[in-house]
């Protein structure tokens, strides 16, 4: 099996450079920046020339996708045609404590506040949970919404990872914080491959970001919004891998608890990881047909 890397193993451990890549041609031209409200900063990145908006919220990551912006652009070149894609990090500054429901509170926010009005959202992993959160509470903002490797309600089986994560910040040893993340979330082969990069990067990572990567964790505990799905009134798309390790089998579940008059759609790779939508040829094609559809 042939893997692609792109949005998590570019962004992530390509941030232990520091550096701000941009990418060339209008389409994946990319604008750091950063949206100001009476709350909170978020910082954003921005490309592609399409009059539709995508919303991409990623997943929990130990370091900042904003160092990375231009591969993050180059890795969704596909969709820069036709969208303008905004990619969300979580408000500068967490409070104590910080769930999934704050960070889609604070992102309805920030997207307001840049004068968006609609948009079609894809989260991924914790991205999805709050993707979830925000076409329940916000449906007037959310036309359509593409799910990855994420879960409706976050067992203690599928915490036990994040657990182990933790411990590992906690302990401000971000090397094995980092070859763990790595273990769980790509294949052996991928992981292999890039164990170097794991190392590369670890050595970057600073207290803030520990702490950072702490609360969101921690925040995650006992996410559930079950009961809730079914006030979701976008089409909606679920993808997942059956070799998930973190999540397991939670994607095929999310469709049983969504308004069976609302369209759902459930799409299952093999062999992944959770990763899938990193590591998929065809997750970007797969993306765009979706969103192409009228439901």
């Amino acid at each position: 099996m042939k893997y692609h890397s792109t949005l998590f193993i570019i962004a992530c451990l390509l941030a232990s450079v520091r550096g701000k890549a941009q990418s060339a041609g209008d389409d994946r031209k990319v604008i750091v920046d950063s949206v100001h409200t009476d709350r909170f900063v978020m910082d954003y990145c921005r490309f592609g020339t399409g009059k539709k908006t995508l919303v991409i919220l990623p997943g929990l990551s130990i370091q900042s996708i904003m160092e990375s912006a231009g591969a993050i652009a180059d890795a969704y070149a596909p969709l820069a045609a036709d969208y303008t894609v905004y990619v969300f990090e979580r408000r500068r500054e967490l409070p104590a404590s910080y769930t999934a429901a704050d960070t889609a509170e604070d992102t309805a926010e920030a997207i307001r506040a840049l004068g968006i009005e609609h948009v079609s959202v894809f989260g991924a992993s914790y991205g999805g949970m709050v993707s979830m959160v925000l076409a329940v509470r916000y449906p007037e903002l959310v036309d359509k919404m593409i799910l990855a490797s994420t879960t409706a309600e976050l067992s203690e089986e599928q915490y036990q990872s994040i657990e182990n994560w933790l411990r590992y910040a906690e302990e401000g040893d971000a090397n094995a914080l980092y070859h763990a993340f790595g273990k769980a979330v790509y294949p052996e082969a991928v992981y292999k491959q890039f164990i170097e990069a794991f190392d590369s990067a670890a050595k970057t990572v600073t207290e803030e970001e520990l702490k950072k990567f702490i609360t969101l964790a921690e925040g995650m505990k006992g996410f559930r919004i079950t009961d809730e799905l079914n006030k979701v009134q976008c089409p909606v798309l679920a993808i997942g891998d059956r070799q998930d390790q973190v999540v397991f089998d939670a994607v095929e579940k999310i469709g049983q608890y969504m308004n069976k008059s609302s369209y759902y759609e459930l799409y299952m790779y093999d062999g992944y990881g959770h990763a899938v939508y990193d590591l998929a040829p065809d997750f970007k094609e797969r993306m765009l047909s979706f969103l192409a559809k009228d439901q």
